[in-house]
């Protein structure tokens, strides 16, 4: 199937920069303008829709990754997930976080302000080789880690974590497993049943092909009433779903992940077009998604100009995640060839001294080809 159909035409630009933002299927944009339709006219949004909507969503969410509807909520992005973790959980001053150098900025900021308050430590793991791997966290675990967090696919060098490897570690250590997976829910098949993690956090406007300020929250169902709540958006109030007949004097949270819901989860123009993105990558199916960019990025590698660029993500596909990144003999020249490459029309993301390089379906092998020429002029 030709897939480019499903979306809007990028005229004479080579689009490779899905990480970084992704453009919406014209389903998604449909059904935009559907809510967009409602809002003009408020009496014609369906009434069921301000909880109907975010549970269909839930529930789409819980199919990509294998899991349950209750455990999982409807965030503005992966950072919502994030301080869900960091404020439920009840920390000691001597508690470790362990985060990667280059982490993603979320992590970060999520974390560093508790330990500046004195509420836990930040450890920061160094790379014992060129990459990250899960060893160099197994090496820095001991027995006041209480958190691991981390990208699964890592946004400046598409490293992908052993996750297995790490969780298994985590276990042994008594400590508890957060993961980013920002850069690989929709594009790579994901069972939280199996990978061992505890909590996972992911953005909704990359690999899901939704709108900006979308995202989700994954926690496994049993650590559900033991990660604290603490404020929490009232449509998650117990039977805020017969609002007719809610009664003012409860203020419980319903059962569940959806006490962390964002609060104005219900937005119809973000999770209208959030749903027909979802039902559109689970028809095509994240395998789909892997084999077609695993090809495309075969192409690009396996034909790099070797005396001007040089690969800067692992070299087995199996190491990394739905993208690759490449970089010039120096950073200032890199830089250079990242100005050069949007000047012709061919749009990447410069990231950590590197050419970070995502295709999707639209992308073709002709699109590679345009790429591997403006590299080699």
């Amino acid at each position: 199937m030709d897939w480019r159909e499903e979306f809007f035409e990028f005229e004479d630009v080579t689009y490779l920069n899905l990480a970084a933002q992704a453009p919406l299927p014209r389903v998604a944009a449909k059904a935009l303008q559907k809510a967009m339709e409602w809002k003009k006219a408020p009496h014609t949004i369906p009434e069921e829709t301000y909880f109907a909507l975010p549970n269909r969503v839930r529930a789409l969410l819980a199919r990509l990754v294998n899991g349950k509807p209750e455990e999982i909520a409807v965030t503005t992005g992966a950072s919502g997930g994030l301080l869900a973790v960091a404020h439920g959980i009840d920390w000691r001053p001597e508690d470790e976080v362990l985060i990667a150098t280059e982490e993603f900025p979320a992590h970060f900021s999520t974390f560093m302000p508790l330990a500046d308050a004195g509420r836990l430590r930040v450890k920061i793991v160094q790379p014992a080789g060129r990459f990250l791997t899960a060893e160099d966290f197994l090496a820095q675990m001991g027995p006041r880690t209480r958190l691991v967090s981390t990208s699964l696919v890592r946004f400046n060098d598409a490293v992908r974590i052993d996750v297995a490897r790490l969780a298994d570690g985590c276990r042994k250590a008594g400590a508890r497993l957060l993961l980013d997976a920002s850069q690989a829910a929709g594009a790579m098949p994901l069972d939280v049943t199996t990978l061992g993690a505890d909590f996972l956090v992911a953005s909704g406007y990359k690999w899901l092909l939704g709108p900006f300020g979308t995202g989700f929250f994954w926690i496994r169902e049993t650590l559900i009433d033991q990660l604290g709540a603490g404020p929490f958006y009232w449509m998650a109030v117990k039977g805020a779903h017969d609002f007719h007949s809610l009664s003012l004097d409860s203020w419980k949270p319903g059962h569940g992940a959806r006490r962390w819901d964002t609060p104005e989860t219900a937005s119809f123009f973000n999770l209208a077009a959030l749903e027909a993105s979802l039902e559109f990558v689970l028809r095509v199916g994240p395998q789909a998604v892997w084999r077609h960019n695993d090809g495309l990025l075969r192409q690009l590698l396996d034909g790099l100009p070797r005396d001007g660029c040089i690969v800067a993500s692992p070299a087995d596909a199996c190491a990394r995640g739905p993208y690759a990144c490449i970089a010039a003999r120096t950073p200032e020249k890199t830089k250079e060839l990242y100005e050069k490459l949007r000047a012709t029309g061919i749009i990447v993301s410069l990231r950590q001294n590197a050419l970070r390089v995502s295709p999707y379906l639209y992308n073709t092998e002709r699109d590679i080809d345009r790429l591997r020429m403006a590299l080699a002029v």
